[in-house]
């Protein structure tokens, strides 16, 4: 036999050799076995090969068998050992050809697995595992054998329509580390399985590119002979091995690489360790946007530092290199650990942000982050639950803490400037859904600790010492203070002239146009932006501000409603001098719809301290100010219902010099006015008697004389206005009825009572006026009332009855009495007398249900 063309050998044959060398079996019998142990799992490997089995479980059957044939191979003599056992020449050639027969049938297996499936190339990298566990002679050989397998392979994919050789990452990886290896013979071997694995790589993605593989386009050519050709650049070569690879390798493969070159940092062989970290540092330096799963490599390394199992600096120093490329992901994945955070991790921070050109980046990703809300779940955020505070849902938590990090930062100066009114509003907001959320003390202050770092990071020191001085951040954790303390923060801003403020203004009218995420950062952007301009626009204001103050008048959020108006209020007399100041006064009119009585309490305010400062043009929606007053007049809320009263007074008293404008709305809000002299509370008493005192001299009536408390008496006045309304405003009076008219159901007492007196006194003086069908409504009405639980109110309901049933009998016809209507009308003229003899309600025992409705009502 041949040692260059060895053949196979027979059963018979093995027999054959036993007998011949019977004389020296001991020397033999352990290549005897390994070569009748290869045949056999050459058998076994070929009948799987080829059987239906489970592609994973027929892959994992091989690989025991191929280790299993590994470890025959690495237990046999060297090569000159074994012609050492040999008595004659022919003895050794024999013995030798046997050797080279078991490295060839071990490397025929190989070749027919790969040849079927290339995902089997992963047992060479298995191999090469083995291989680095036993420093023996062989590792030469069993180079050898790897190389030829995958020149084997590189001539084949050269015509794969498709190429699949997902171990092709974790291959290079081991082959690169040998490259570096202490015997010259090896790193030969290693660097050339590097050009062919390369091919073969280069060839997957010319085939999933579409474009035509061959040699020449890739740039590494393949001889004929392994030993005529030595790739130079690899060897020894860190840098270039690093470059082709990241070049050459898909992501998926070069993640793959990296992946396995990470693991190899925790190597107890201290050269395969600084190796490995060489060759990852290169790759990364070159290609670390092509890596892929950045936050598994993130948390891996996070674990190892934990463990101090590993090359501190180099892991360091890849985080720093994937936050290059990949800062959104290393970012979160570093905010996504429990809080607060230990020393491992802020050291992570700080290669994360050590960068000076990553750092807007990470910015940006923080930012992303704080837009949540510690502990907020996202059922929570539909359902309006309150949060609880989740351990596994704290990554805001996690960005306030990191940017206590960040900050300070002499490379983050410059973005710090750049994101200086996100960052300021971001963390205004983080304060506030941290002390809404109660947390512990300490992690409540990561937000606060940020934004107390922001400030000194951004040349505002004094806006920090006066905050200090004035004891501001023990309180800003206080829920109750929190929204003074965003206005306290806005005015110490301004106070000191802070040079950001053009841009965090331009800021904040972006996120008010936008809209904020949740209702609470809007009453902080309305606090915040409010005094801004209150400082810094003393006069004029600016126009472009205005729709967003009407906007968030009648805001869903009453809370922002309330602020708005108050500073509205508070910046009056720059707010009256905006050229298009009606629409603001027209939206603090819709205020006084909302369903919040504290907003309705807040629109009167801010409403009159408006017209307090108002020129007299604004008057001319004097008619619609005056009408909008009236529904509120019987508001159940009693201190709305009195603030509506004494301010319908006002504005009758400041447009005097054009009453003909009001005289419509002063008798269209003529009713609750005089119903409500007798109110249980006594402000809205006082402030009926005080309008009516206004109203009725505009109208130049003489009532009031007796609306002073000596001369006061209820049905004197209501006997006093139907004697002035039938001289001088006859027409109103079916209007006065129809709105009297809604009175007589209300579960208050006195109510019942004073609609009862009114409308007998009106229907007495006006009645003839009235149609049959209306006066019918008015009998049925006040019918119901004849059955009242209040003897009083029934008292006086059967005396109105009683009016009511007369003025019916007089009418004749329904046809006559609209023939003469027009007549009487121009022409009957009677003052009216006392018909009730009715005393104050104040002056009698309350009834158990207005003791009832006295409780209800005195809310404010």
């Amino acid at each position: 036999m041949s040692a260059k063309n060895p053949k196979a050998m027979s059963s018979l044959q093995i027999l054959q050799y036993s007998v011949k060398w019977h004389h020296m079996a001991h020397k033999v019998s352990s290549l005897l076995d390994a070569y009748s142990g290869l045949l056999s799992n050459e058998s076994v490997i070929l009948a799987v090969n080829s059987s239906f089995v489970d592609p994973l479980l027929q892959f994992e059957s091989q690989l025991k068998i191929i280790e299993s044939s590994f470890g025959m191979i690495v237990v046999m003599p060297g090569l000159d050992k074994v012609k050492e056992m040999g008595s004659s020449n022919e003895d050794s050639e024999d013995i030798e050809n046997l050797y080279h027969n078991i490295l060839n049938i071990y490397e025929n297996i190989l070749l027919t697995l790969v040849t079927k499936d290339l995902y089997k190339l992963q047992i060479l990298k298995e191999m090469l595992v083995w291989m680095s566990k036993d420093s023996s002679y062989l590792q030469e050989r069993i180079m050898v054998i790897i190389n030829k397998v995958l020149r084997f392979t590189v001539r084949k994919v050269r015509k794969y329509t498709s190429v699949d050789a997902p171990c092709l990452g974790l291959l290079a990886a081991e082959l690169s580390l040998l490259c570096s290896h202490e015997d010259p013979s090896i790193v030969q071997q290693a660097s050339l399985g590097m050009c062919h694995l390369l091919y073969i790589a280069q060839c997957q993605n010319d085939i999933r590119t579409n474009k035509p593989t061959n040699d020449k386009s890739y740039s590494l050519q393949f001889p004929s002979s392994d030993v005529e050709f030595l790739p130079k650049e690899f060897r020894q070569d860190k840098s270039k091995i690093a470059q082709r690879v990241g070049q050459t390798l898909l992501p998926s493969l070069l993640t793959d690489f990296v992946w396995s070159l990470l693991m190899k940092l925790s190597s107890p062989d201290d050269k395969i360790a600084s190796d490995a970290a060489s060759i990852l540092k290169f790759t990364l330096e070159f290609h670390a946007e092509k890596v892929t799963r950045v936050s598994k490599i993130v948390d891996t390394i996070y674990r190892q530092l934990c463990d101090n199992n590993c090359m501190k600096d180099v892991m360091l120093r890849v985080i720093t290199l994937l936050s290059r490329t990949s800062p959104k992901k290393v970012i979160f994945q570093l905010m996504d650990y429990s809080v607060p955070a230990d020393d491992t991790l802020i050291q992570m921070w700080q290669a994360a942000g050590s960068e000076a050109s990553v750092a807007p980046h990470v910015l940006k990703t923080i930012l992303l982050i704080l837009k949540g809300k510690p502990g907020e779940m996202e059922d929570t955020l539909t359902k309006g639950k309150r949060p609880s505070p989740d351990v596994t849902n704290l990554m805001p938590l996690a960005a306030s803490q990191a940017l206590c990090t960040f900050l300070p930062l002499g490379s983050y100066r410059k973005a710090v400037a750049q994101f200086f009114p996100q960052l300021l509003m971001t963390l205004m907001f983080q304060v506030f859904y941290s002390n809404e959320l109660k947390l512990t003390k300490d992690n409540a202050l990561y937000a606060q600790d940020a934004l107390r770092v922001l400030l000194n990071c951004s040349g505002l020191q004094q806006v920090d010492i006066t905050l200090t001085k004035a004891n501001f951040w023990d309180q800003l954790s206080e829920e109750l203070c929190y929204y003074y303390g965003v206005y306290f923060i806005a005015k110490t801003l301004s106070e000191y002239n802070f040079p950001q403020f053009p841009e965090t203004l331009r800021y904040l009218y972006k996120l008010s146009v936008e809209g904020p995420r949740r209702s609470e950062d809007s009453v902080i952007v309305v606090i915040f932006l409010t005094e801004l301009l209150n400082n810094y626009f003393r006069d004029p204001f600016p126009e472009e501000f205005l729709v967003l103050f009407t906007n968030w008048i009648n805001d869903s959020n009453p809370i922002v409603s309330k602020v708005i108006l108050q500073r509205i209020a508070h910046m009056s007399p720059v707010v009256n001098k905006i050229e298009n100041v009606s629409s603001i006064l027209i939206a603090i009119l819709d205020a006084f719809l909302s369903k919040d009585d504290t907003v309705v309490l807040r629109a009167l305010i801010t409403l009159r301290r408006l017209l307090n400062n108002l020129d007299t043009m604004t008057y001319s929606l004097g008619t619609r100010i005056g009408s909008s007053y009236c529904p509120l007049m019987d508001h159940i809320n009693g201190g709305i219902r009195s603030m509506a009263i004494r301010h319908f007074g006002e504005l009758v008293r400041d447009m005097r010099q054009y009453t003909w404008m009001l005289n419509d709305v002063i008798l269209e809000g003529l009713v609750p006015l005089i119903l409500f002299l007798e109110d249980d509370e006594e402000r809205v008493a006082k402030a009926c008697k005080c309008t009516l005192k206004i109203c009725t001299s505009q109208l130049k009536w003489s009532t009031s004389r007796l609306l002073k408390d000596e001369n006061y008496s209820f049905e004197m006045v209501v006997l006093n206005i139907c004697n002035n309304l039938i001289i001088s405003h006859r027409k109103y009076i079916t209007d006065l009825i129809s709105d009297t008219l809604g009175f007589l159901w209300s579960p208050r007492t006195y109510l019942k009572r004073t609609s009862v007196i009114l409308i007998g006194y009106l229907a007495k003086s006006g009645g003839h006026l009235l149609l049959r069908v209306e006066i019918k409504v008015m009998l049925d009405a006040i019918e119901q009332l004849l059955r009242d639980e209040d003897p009083v109110t029934k008292e006086l309901a059967e005396i109105t009855y009683d009016i009511f049933k007369k003025i019916a009998h007089k009418l004749t016809s329904a046809t006559l009495n609209q023939h003469f209507q027009k007549l009487l009308k121009f022409f009957y003229i009677k003052k009216l007398s006392p018909l009730y003899n009715y005393n104050s309600l104040k002056d009698q025992i309350d009834s158990p249900t207005d003791s009832k409705d006295m409780k209800n009502d005195k809310t404010l």
